[in-house]
């Protein structure tokens, strides 16, 4: 009986002890990351069966396990991947909405500087100064185009950095991952018992890299742990890891794409499969934010240039000079063509070029062009087709060589690929950088094409009340044959050489060729002209004989007809295919943008909640409760000094019996 009494003390002992080491290791790494509490687990040593009854033998520790809970690991794991993702979105989106909201610094500001110098031409285009005054504005504009694309550029560049070092820091992880694997494989190996700090260095290492990229770890049934990003690639399996590779993209060398690395060549990931954390926050502003940011500046400063160049090129300079003479410059501003880039895996030999197509006109001069990119695919036989990226329709296709003209672009395709090669065609991504004034028209405001190439002088002994308008002109006007002579003779007016159309006041349109034009239709009088690509509003009732001569503009220094047009694009739809101004376009950026901000700031703060909601769940049953923890010292120590003081009873029986031989 004595024997048995001491090794049931003992075993108890041994038990009490165990459950002191796990208890003090608990409350020395109560604030240890990644710490989770760890317990004994006791069961009963196997009992000895007797004809009186079966007699327990004391207690073992089974095994020491640690409070986990995958589930709820997950969650917390989740909402940070999230938080990481959101948190990163939002301090971007705010430089971006900081800059194109600031109300002294954004382009608004200039767009309105700018009209306004050229109002100030339209008041008195005789004034040097009020045109040198234009020239200055222009330059203050195209200065704000270029500081905020560099601005852009700059957070660009700052975002391609953060890429590169965000992927070391995931191979990093990915590497110590791997080796707390094989670590945690050799130890529970060897001793058939879970290596809990290791897996605990582990579950913190996976949450420090869900804070980089979302990331899933599984494990098999051979008790393999992995870790997956994206659809399922693998970033680490066991003991091995994968490396990530930030190098230049396939479809644009001049920027970063995220690659997993291979014996042979790395294999880029798509950007939709990197999602979560900080990687993937910086990846979808630049897709989604930056390069929209960009285009849409560089697509206002494209149909800038080209309506205003268009609506220039129809006036006159204060040296009497228009379109098709000697000294006269019609185009005010020049953008760069769009971008054309050959994606580095093609096999053949294909070459194009793109230019923009001209700016359109119905009531005012407008353009086609989008804020997006494109891409063009060849198949067999040179067949090709050509996908707006943005909304990924297509928008064109063909077979080439040849042409294609598609929002507002005209693609010439000089040379067909082989099939399944792909060129990236970026038309307004680097137009903001690019733009610039004329050299010799900013040096010489004298070249301002501030007033229109024509005007129309009646005949001082008219006596009838009908005006003829002093014009305007179309592109592809022709002052070819001016002067000429409208004269009104029984009803008629004539003097009109070759093809004229005219448009009567009740809607009705004719057409023809010199001889009369009828001041009449019916009941309805004669409400316009055109002419060679010249349109004169006709107002009034004639008297027979009246007469207008239609003439060259010579010396018209004093007329600001063409400048008043070219303010009149401030408040014109310019843009969207005649459906916005500048200024719309502008501001529907800047609210965009201001939406995103918000909605990242709102989603931020959610997840936030959700984090700490998730953070306190998992922590009421893993962490260490140091009340709890005093407790269990305590319980422990009573259970030690318990176990002893059965050891002394079964010693001092064991005496009894000695003292009795």
């Amino acid at each position: 009986m004595g024997t048995g009494i001491l090794s049931i003390g003992v075993s108890g002992i041994r038990a009490a002890q165990y459950g002191l080491m796990v208890t003090e290791h608990n409350v020395v790494n109560a604030s240890t990351p990644g710490y989770t509490r760890q317990s004994t687990m006791q069961a009963t040593n196997m009992s000895v069966y007797t004809g009186a009854g079966a007699f327990g033998q004391g207690v073992n520790v089974v095994t020491v396990s640690r409070m986990y809970d995958r589930f709820l690991t997950g969650q917390v794991n989740s909402a940070q991947t999230q938080v990481s993702y959101l948190d990163t979105m939002y301090k971007q989106l705010s430089q971006i909405d900081n800059m194109l909201a600031d109300s002294k610094a954004g382009l608004s500001p200039a767009l309105q500087s700018f009209f306004s110098g050229v109002q100030q031409v339209a008041a008195n285009p005789s004034l040097i100064e009020g045109r040198q005054a234009m020239l200055t504005t222009s330059e203050s504009l195209i200065g704000q185009f270029k500081n905020m694309d560099a601005r852009l550029t700059e957070m660009g560049a700052e975002i391609e950095g953060r890429i590169t070092d965000t992927v070391e820091m995931i191979n990093g992880f990915a590497e110590q991952i791997a080796h707390v694997n094989q670590r945690i494989m050799v130890a529970e190996s060897g001793y058939g018992q879970p290596a809990n700090d290791l897996r605990d260095q582990r579950d913190q290492m996976i949450a420090e890299l869900n804070k980089l990229i979302r990331v899933e770890a599984a494990t098999d049934s051979q008790g393999n742990f992995s870790v997956f990003i994206g659809s399922g690639q693998q970033l680490v399996v066991g003991g091995t890891s994968s490396e990530l590779v930030a190098a230049a993209s396939r479809a644009d060398s001049g920027r970063l794409a995220v690659s997993i690395a291979t014996a042979g060549t790395p294999i880029e990931l798509p950007e939709k499969l990197i999602t979560g954390g900080e990687l993937g926050g910086l990846i979808e502003f630049r897709s989604k934010s930056l390069d929209s940011a960009k285009n849409e500046l560089g697509r206002i400063a494209v149909s800038l240039s080209l309506t205003f160049n268009a609506q220039h090129s129809l006036g006159q300079n204060m040296l009497g000079q228009i379109e098709g003479e000697a000294g006269f410059i019609g185009n005010f501003f020049s953008v760069p063509d769009p971008r054309i880039l050959t994606n580095s895996e093609n096999q053949g030999s294909g070459s194009m070029s793109a230019t923009f197509t001209a700016a359109q006109h119905n009531g005012n001069f407008y353009t086609d062009l989008t804020g997006s990119d494109y891409q063009l695919t060849f198949a067999a036989g040179g067949a090709y087709s050509i996908m707006r990226l943005s909304d990924r329709q297509v928008v064109s296709t063909g077979t080439g060589p040849g042409t294609a003209t598609f929002d507002g672009i005209e693609l010439a395709i000089t040379a067909n690929g082989d099939a399944g090669d792909r060129f990236l065609i970026k038309p307004t991504d680097e137009a903001a950088r690019n733009i610039a004034m004329n050299a010799t028209l900013a040096s010489d405001p004298r070249l301002i094409n501030a007033a229109a190439p024509m005007r129309t002088v009646p005949n001082q002994a008219n006596s009838g009340a009908m005006t003829i308008s002093q014009g305007e002109v179309s592109t592809g006007y022709s002052t070819v044959g001016l002067p000429l002579t409208l004269t009104v003779t029984a009803g008629n007016l004539s003097g009109l050489p070759g093809d004229w159309e005219v448009i009567y006041a009740n809607g009705v349109t004719q057409t023809g060729t010199g001889g009369n034009i009828p001041l009449t239709n019916g009941a309805a009088t004669l409400n316009k002209i055109t002419y060679q690509g010249m349109t004169f509003s006709v107002a009034g009732a004639p008297a027979d004989g009246d007469s207008f001569t239609i003439e060259r503009n010579a010396a018209g220094v004093q007329d600001g007809r063409n400048a008043v047009l070219l303010g009149k694009l401030q408040t014109a739809t310019t843009m969207v295919g005649g459906q916005a101004t500048f200024q719309s376009v502008y501001s529907s950026l800047v609210s965009a943008n201001g939406v995103k901000t918000r909605s990242a700031k709102l989603g931020l703060e959610s997840q936030e909640a959700v984090l700490k909601q998730a953070t306190a769940n998992r922590d009421a049953f893993s962490a260490v409760n140091l009340d709890e923890e005093a407790a269990n010292l305590l319980k422990f120590q009573q259970a030690y000094q318990a176990s002893a003081k059965s050891l002394q009873v079964g010693s001092q029986l064991f005496d009894t019996l000695l003292s009795i031989f």
